[in-house]
């Protein structure tokens, strides 16, 4: 039994806000107040949840493609073999056991892996494997996926929920994660779509349907959490309203819009584009059932991935920078492209903005979390700086002055004088993103939770004092002090209880063998690659 004694509480789902309190923690778990527990003195020290991260690009095939793709980045930050933790890289796509270490340093315990493809799972599996500290899940590329539009336009609903409870299962993975519906499809033409009521050419379905039946499969299934979707047109100018359209298809059933800024553009007289955050924030505020991260950028060099190929063609094109594109059978494909966002460019500069916009205009701190969409916005390291940026509204300013002037002029940013509290923090980067993954334990300090747990230092720099946290605990072992990894452990991979649906074999099986390279049989990973697992 190990007390932590008289910390500064917060622990916003229990509702406590910098309280004096006392955290019990035994076999792994918060526990009930016990006489004889050895102590840890956290006198003066913020104590939180250990954090999650709801969205994260750390681990697949396409992650070390990006690797490959840039090795001067790798290079900039070589990370040395220590009598505890093993060597690697850092930078923005850190290795595997670097993005570990890195995010149990600033107090992360949980990580979402957030676009699996079901064929390559495997290889996921094996990255998150090898990823230490932190539990982790992986989202499940379904929203261009050949057996999913074709029970779609045969509206066969029925099958679809079998198949898509399969895809889940056989793959390891957590939810459902949707990109640019129809859109990929179509780029097996070369082709893309852009409104939500444009057709896929070899379906003939929308990605209004799409949407409106992959949400509808993942709530009679009951899956944590909600379809997790990348928005059609984003990074467009048109995005925003696209966006707003596309939240109105949820209807009040759940939905969460992942990477937000990257689709809170419009267009405007005079500019490639301006901020639409404002509109996006009020319909946020205004419908509960809505959640969303937000895919802050951040200033510096990037890598891009993701499952968008046609905008990730359409970023190649206009930056010039190397680019791979990859198909993956008949689920999916990804584009990667490195970026470099610069203050003093227009574009660099809205993004930035719209970012924070969408933090700053977001009432609910319950329907926002905070990610960089690493490494597309940035890398998940910057976190403590964003943070610095919401809490400080004079540092903010300061920053917001030497970014590019046309950009700042056209947008609300200086006007907002909200600043986070401690409790915010604590519920975007901690509470928030758990409630809407349906973690039940975790993001919170409740007599049962997991005994995660991030202690830090108070210090006006927030930037600095998130950086390094003065102690994590996982699974109630101390894994961290004053920002330096004293323990390595490992921690699990995160999967749904699903209902029990009808086999797909005896359809399924026949098609996969005309359409896939590999045999049914061998396409469901196998679950040691993925133990210890946690059901929830």
């Amino acid at each position: 039994m190990l007390c932590i004694k008289g910390g500064s509480v917060y622990d916003p789902l229990n509702g406590k806000a910098g309280e004096v309190d006392d955290i019990y923690v035994s076999d792994g778990k918060i526990a009930s107040p016990s006489p004889g527990a050895r102590v840890l003195d956290a006198r003066d020290l913020i104590v939180m949840p250990g954090g999650v991260d709801i969205h994260s690009h750390i681990a697949g095939p396409k992650v070390n493609v990006g690797r490959v793709l840039c090795p001067e980045l790798n290079r900039r930050d070589p990370v040395a073999l220590t009598g505890v933790t093993r060597s690697g890289v850092g930078s923005v796509v850190p290795s595997t056991f670097v993005t570990g270490y890195r995010y149990a340093e600033m107090g992360y315990t949980f990580v979402m892996e957030a676009a699996a493809p079901p064929l390559e799972a495997r290889h996921v599996h094996e990255e998150l494997a090898d990823i230490p500290m932190v539990d982790k899940g992986a989202l499940i590329l379904m929203g261009n996926n050949h057996f999913v539009l074709s029970l779609i336009r045969d509206r066969d609903f029925e099958r679809l929920k079998d198949y898509a409870a399969f895809l889940i299962k056989a793959s390891g993975g957590y939810g459902i994660k949707v990109v640019n519906p129809g859109g990929g499809a179509n780029w097996r033409t070369r082709g893309n779509v852009g409104g939500l009521d444009d057709e896929t050419r070899e379906y003939g379905v929308t990605p209004r349907e799409i949407i409106d039946a992959l949400i509808e499969v993942n709530e009679a299934l009951g899956v944590p959490h909600a379809v997790h979707l990348h928005c059609n047109n984003l990074g467009q100018p048109t995005g925003g309203e696209t966006t707003l359209e596309t939240m109105a298809i949820a209807e009040g059933r759940r939905l969460h819009i992942t990477h937000m800024q990257f689709s809170a553009y419009k267009p405007t007289k005079g500019r490639p584009f301006v901020s639409s955050a404002k509109e996006l924030a009020e319909y946020v505020n205004a419908n509960p059932n809505i959640t969303m991260d937000v895919g802050q950028v951040v200033f510096g060099p990037a890598v891009t991935m993701t499952a968008d190929a046609p905008l990730q063609h359409s970023l190649h094109t206009l930056t010039k920078e190397r680019w791979v594109n990859k198909e993956i059978e008949m689920e999916t494909q990804s584009g990667i492209v490195p970026l470099t966002y610069r203050k003093r460019s227009y574009a660099g500069a809205i993004q930035w903005i719209a970012g924070l916009e969408l933090f700053l205009m977001i009432e609910n701190p319950w329907q926002i979390s905070l990610t960089t969409d690493h490494p597309n916005g940035g890398p998940f390291t910057a976190y403590p700086w964003v943070i610095r940026l919401l809490m400080d509204r004079g540092y903010r300013e300061e920053v917001a002055e030497t970014v590019n002037k046309r950009a700042l002029g056209s947008s609300e940013l200086p006007e907002l004088t909200r600043e986070y509290t401690l409790e915010e923090i604590a519920i975007i980067t901690r509470a928030g993103p758990a409630k809407t993954l349906g973690l039940a334990n975790k993001g919170h300090l409740g007599i049962g939770a997991d005994a995660d747990i991030a202690i830090y230092r108070p210090n006006s720099d927030f930037e600095a004092m998130f950086s390094q946290a003065a102690y994590v605990l996982k699974g109630g072992e101390i894994v961290v002090r004053e920002g330096e990894v004293v323990s390595e452990t490992f921690g699990k991979t995160y999967i749904p209880a699903l209902p029990e649906q009808k086999d797909v074999t005896p359809w399924l099986s026949p098609m996969f063998s005309r359409l896939y390279s590999i045999a049914f049989e061998n396409y469901g990973v196998e679950k040691e690659k993925y133990m210890p697992c946690e059901v929830v």
